[in-house]
């Protein structure tokens, strides 16, 4: 069994809300250890890297022979001011270094990689035989941050403190396109309250990383995501420079369900029906206007969306139009939304539309105030599938399908990640 021992006291200077790259250029590919004897036993003690400017992705590791380890501090402070990240206040443990202890107690590795251009203090406690505890300590830095080089963080959804649906995707998007797919995933640790089977995978632009559970979210319950960016080296020669936590709820099971040639949506929470809706689809003369089948996951909401035909893909032959409607909630990025059409008298007995949902303003209010990004929605009934990449359409693939998206693989979310930040050859 495999044990973590907390390295607290992860100390930093000023930051900024960046995860910014380093170069490794000026670093040791073997630095010297530091070794000692201690304890009236003479357990010998080694720490690496124990001198030298170092990869920050570079491990941390002490071993004891002749005793065991019982504490492992690592102390970071940043001097490299390109490294700094300006008004950054107190880290709240952003930077603290957890390690993995072998069931022996004789050898301690960090999990995750090292803050760039610092100066890193490691201290060991060991205790021998008889009980007697002494103390090693190691001195290195890291490689400062390099410009153009520095990974950031662009967006992310959902927000700290938000409440979500089951359905709930979480994206990440970063300013450079990550290559070392694998290191940046197993740097993004998921924690829910009730684990869940997920895996992260990638969409095309190799810059928008998503996590996705097997099956929908368990409903009302917390989730965390530590992103323990800072060090990880996510292509050749660029660093991440700053660690991120978000923490969110997954709200109700809110699922709406809507078989197109029904004209209505049966909208049921955790399980038991709370209302129908009557509604008019896609007029499905053309692959445009027909409405998506598949599994969407609610988007973003907007009180007013202007409706124009120029910002679409609507063929030549059918009309142009340009109006603005009310309480809109888009279900896909090509377009689609539920949205108020008081001027539709079709709602609940014909599909007239150019493919978006259209209600009645008082069930479009009702959903707008009453559903979450994330909720579900199922459609049925046309020959026209949302793409998975179609918005937050992930769910249209199987889990298989998803987990080849991945390339670190899935894990359940109880703490850890599939693998190592060090890289293949740290």
């Amino acid at each position: 069994m495999m044990a973590r021992i907390h390295a607290a006291g992860a100390r930093r200077l000023g930051a900024v809300a960046a995860v910014l790259a380093l170069a490794a250029t000026a670093c040791t590919s073997d630095p010297e250890p530091s070794t000692t004897d201690a304890g009236s036993d003479a357990v010998e003690v080694t720490i690496t890297p124990g001198s030298d400017e170092v990869a920050p992705n570079t491990p941390v590791r002490v071993s004891a022979e002749g005793g065991t380890i019982t504490d492992v501090r690592v102390d970071q402070v940043v001097v490299d001011e390109a490294s700094m990240v300006e008004g950054e206040e107190d880290d709240s443990g952003l930077y603290d270094v957890t390690g993995t202890l072998d069931e022996d107690g004789t050898e301690w590795v960090s999990d995750w990689a090292l803050r760039p251009g610092a100066e890193i203090v490691v201290t060991a406690t060991v205790e021998d035989e008889a009980g007697a505890q002494a103390e090693e300590v190691a001195e290195f830095t890291t490689a400062p941050a390099v410009a153009g080089q520095r990974l950031d963080l662009t967006h992310n959804s959902p927000m700290s403190g938000e409440t979500v649906g089951v359905g709930m995707p979480i994206v990440v998007g970063f300013d450079l396109p990550v290559t070392d797919k694998a290191a940046v995933e197993n740097a993004l640790e998921v924690v829910s309250d009730q684990g869940v089977e997920g895996a992260w995978g990638w969409l095309e632009d190799d810059r928008t990383a998503v996590f996705r559970p097997q099956d929908y979210w368990e409903p009302h319950q917390n989730v965390r995501v530590d992103m323990h960016l800072a060090g990880v080296e996510a292509a050749d020669g660029v660093f991440g420079v700053r660690n991120y936590s978000l923490d969110f709820e997954i709200g109700a099971e809110r699922i709406l369900t809507m078989h197109v040639p029904d004209h209505e949506i049966v909208v049921t929470t955790d399980g038991e029906e709370e209302r129908v809706i009557p509604v008019s689809n896609g007029l499905a003369s053309e692959h445009f206007n027909t409405t998506t089948s598949g599994v969407h996951a609610l988007m973003e909401r907007e009180e007013t969306v202007e409706m124009d035909s120029s910002t679409t893909d609507k063929p030549d032959n059918l009309p142009e139009y340009n109006t603005t409607v009310q309480f809109g909630i888009r279900v896909t990025n090509s377009g689609e939304y539920l949205h108020e059409a008081s001027g539709n008298s079709n709602i609940g007995s014909a599909n007239t539309s150019n493919g978006c949902t259209n209600l009645r303003l008082d069930d479009a209010r009702w959903l707008f105030e009453n559903t979450a990004m994330g909720d579900v929605l199922e459609t049925t009934g046309t020959d026209r599938e949302v793409e998975w990449n179609n918005g937050w359409g992930y769910w249209q693939l199987s889990w298989e399908e998803w987990q080849d998206l991945s390339h670190a693989g899935g894990y359940a979310t109880t703490g850890g990640t599939p693998g190592s930040v060090h890289g293949e050859d740290l």
